[in-house]
Order: C-alpha cells, then structure tokens, then sequence
C-alpha cells in the first residue's frame, strides 16, 4: 500500500508540472509573434504592456487598441524503451488569446490595461496508454491582467512598469494502479500577484534597445478539491471520496532583451535573448488536508535549470498597406534528466514563425502569425518509476489579431 500512495502523490504532483514545465504561451501579439516571437525593442502599440511597458510611452496615437487568437494543435509521440509501443497524444485545440488597451494622459505619458495568457495548456494521453499510472489528462488555465504605466524622456528613453494580476485554475484526471485500480481527480484555483517593468532605448530613428523583465509569481493553491471514484469498497477509508489539498509553485521570472535596425527603408532587422528562470522550480510540495497512514504529504524534486532562448526575425514592408514577417528561435528544455515526467513534454525545440499584417485603411491592421514548433526527438526517463522511452514533439499554431490606433 506504502506504493500506491507514492503513486497517488505523483499523480497529484502533475496538476501543476505543465504549468509550470511546459513551453511559456509567450503568443501575446501576432506582429511579435511572426517576426519570431520578439517584441522587447519594437513600439508596436498596446501590446507593448506585455512584451516592454518602456516602449508603450512611444505609442504614435492618442489611442491603442489591440486583440488576438492563436490556435495551439499540439501533439507527442512517445515509443517506450526496449519495446514496440508507441503512444500519440490527442490533445484538445488550446486557444490563448490577448487584448490590450491604451491611451496617452500627456504626450510623453501613457498608461493602459492588458489581459493575456503567458502560461497554460492541456495534454490527453488515451486511458490504456502504458503511462496511464503517471498522467491521464490535465488541463489549465493562467489570466495575467496587467495595469501599466509608462514614461518617455525627450523621445529618446522610454520606462514603464505594470502590475500583474493572476488568475490560476487547473483540472486533472488520473488512473490509480492496482490494488486500488480506480481515478483521482485534482481541481484548484489560485490568485497570485507579480509585475512587469521595462525599458526602452531610441538612439536614433533607425536603432532601438528594449530590456524587459516580468517577475516570479508564486501560485497557491489553497483548499482545492481532490475527488476518488470508482474505489473498492475495502479500500474507502484509504481514498476518502472527496477532501482538500494546498500546493505551491513558481511561475518563472523571464529576463529579456532585444536590439532592432532599419536596415533599409523598408527592411527591419530584429534579434533578442530571453532568459527563464526556471530553477525556482526545484521541488513541488503537496499538502493532502486529510492524511492518513496511506495518504501523506510529499516533497518531489523537479530541480529545472535556468535557459537562454535566442530568437532573430525580420520585416519587410512591401506597401504601405502590407507587411510580412518571418523569425526563428532555438528553445532548450530545462527539465532534469532524472525527473522526465510525460505531463512535462519539454524538449529542446526550435522553431519558425511568419506573419502578415494588412492595413485596409488608416489605423487598422488584420495581423496574422503562424508559427511551427519541432521538439527534437530525445530519450527520457522518470527515474522514481523508472519509466523510459523516446519522444518526440510538434505544434501548429496559426493566429489572427486585429489592432487599431487612432
């Protein structure tokens, strides 16, 4: 029995690894998004509150309005060690979305209001895949609204900060092995606070600098629901049908910076570095507010490391009424090699992106983005249940936005 409650306790460890282990939903502007996912050093409007508030004071219009959709279709194969069988993922479409808002008080100041979803998925394994006894299927939830006020100084020096606001929940289903052979279910919500502040630097009307950095928030879930079904009757004291648990996990601080040059008149060069900090994921602590000598509390060691994304892009203006983008970027996981787990498909990735923008009439642009994620085929082990084998991901993401300044 000591076993299965090992067991238990990992399954419930997974409510939180995608949120805080799996890729960051940095899809929060489809123009950044199609130059390749780099905004820190671009003036792009409202949608500067999330990827450099220093840059929202150079805002060209009074107003700044802008909002999107993506489509994450995200998929793993997973081919367990020494054997023939394969596992595919069936994963619900994810839609992270954004809106944002702004307007300028005095010339050289402007503040506004963003809602955006920089963390959240889902992954759905079939109910007989040999890893059933780890994840099932999880799904989850992060909304960042963000108030934000920014300051430039003689067109040249832009700062700006913002207050972030989080809206956590998450939802996970899972198989329990035999003896016990039935399912746990894991739901919570949490509220969280953080901040993002950034600066911008304008030398000349041809080169820009943007720094940006958007804290560590620490997510508590408090008094969140665990429900037991389908449990022997033998075993009912053990895995009572319904009860409490707290947990807490950090959401990754990111330290970006990034430098853009008008090569030509109409030829934009970008290039940034993003740095996670992902050590502040070093063990995930799960507090079961009912315990008893089958159900207690644990202490699971993820131990990430921290990682540096680079990305490059580039923008050509072909008209004044049609733009194209297009970037790449090289993500490297920071899961531990020891502490795989297959609701955490981290793999070192790189990626594509495109982008359109077509402007019908003044201060309207109909923004589109695709971008195609390759998670590079890797073998991985979750040591603790000593559970190998090969993975492999991909995602496709096409977006649409719209963004109005006037």
């Amino acid at each position: 029995m000591r076993k299965i409650t090992l067991l238990m306790l990992l399954f419930s460890m997974a409510t939180f690894s995608l949120w805080a282990g799996g890729y960051q939903v940095r899809l929060q502007g489809q123009k950044q998004t199609g130059i390749g996912l780099i905004g820190t050093p671009f003036a792009f409007g409202a949608s500067s509150i999330f990827y450099n508030p220093g840059s929202l004071s150079f805002m060209k219009e009074e107003y700044s309005l802008s909002g999107g959709v993506s489509a994450i279709n995200s998929n793993v194969i997973f081919r367990e060690k020494d054997s023939d069988y394969i596992a595919r993922t069936n994963n619900k479409l994810s839609t992270p979305f954004y809106f944002y808002g702004a307007t300028k008080v005095i010339d050289d100041l402007s503040v506004g209001v963003g809602v955006y979803t920089p963390f959240g998925s889902s992954t759905t394994w079939d109910d007989d895949w040999h890893g059933r006894y780890l994840i099932q299927n999880i799904a989850l939830s992060a909304i960042f609204i963000q108030p934000t006020v920014s300051y430039k100084i003689k067109d040249i020096i832009g700062i700006g900060a913002g207050l972030s606001i989080v809206l956590g929940s998450v939802d996970l289903n899972q198989k329990l092995p035999a003896p016990v052979n039935g399912e746990v279910n894991l739901n919570g919500k949490s509220t969280a606070l953080g901040f993002n502040i950034g600066g911008y630097f304008r030398p000349n009307e041809k080169f820009n600098i943007g720094i940006d950095y958007r804290s560590n928030v620490n997510m508590k879930v408090e008094d969140g629901d665990t429900k037991f079904t389908n449990i022997p009757t033998a075993l009912a004291s053990d895995f009572p049908p319904t009860g409490k648990f707290n947990a807490e996990l950090p959401l990754p601080a990111n330290l970006d910076f990034g430098l853009s040059y008008q090569l030509t008149e109409k030829f934009l060069l970008a290039a940034e570095m993003n740095y996670v900090f992902w050590s502040a994921y070093d063990s995930l602590i799960i507090d079961f507010k009912e315990n008893n000598e089958t159900l207690q509390d644990s202490r699971n060691p993820r131990e990430y490391s921290n990682s540096l994304i680079f990305r490059l892009g580039g923008e050509y203006k072909f008209t004044e009424k049609l733009i194209a983008r297009a970037g790449v970027y090289y993500d490297p996981t920071p899961t531990n090699e020891d502490y795989f787990t297959p609701e955490t498909v981290s793999l070192d990735q790189f990626a594509f992106t495109l982008g359109l923008s077509y402007l019908p009439v003044k201060g309207l642009s109909i923004d589109l983005s695709y971008l195609q994620l390759e998670g590079l085929e890797s073998d991985k082990n979750y040591s603790p249940e000593n559970f190998a084998g090969t993975y492999k991901t991909r995602a496709f993401i096409p977006g649409i936005g719209l963004s109005y300044n006037f």
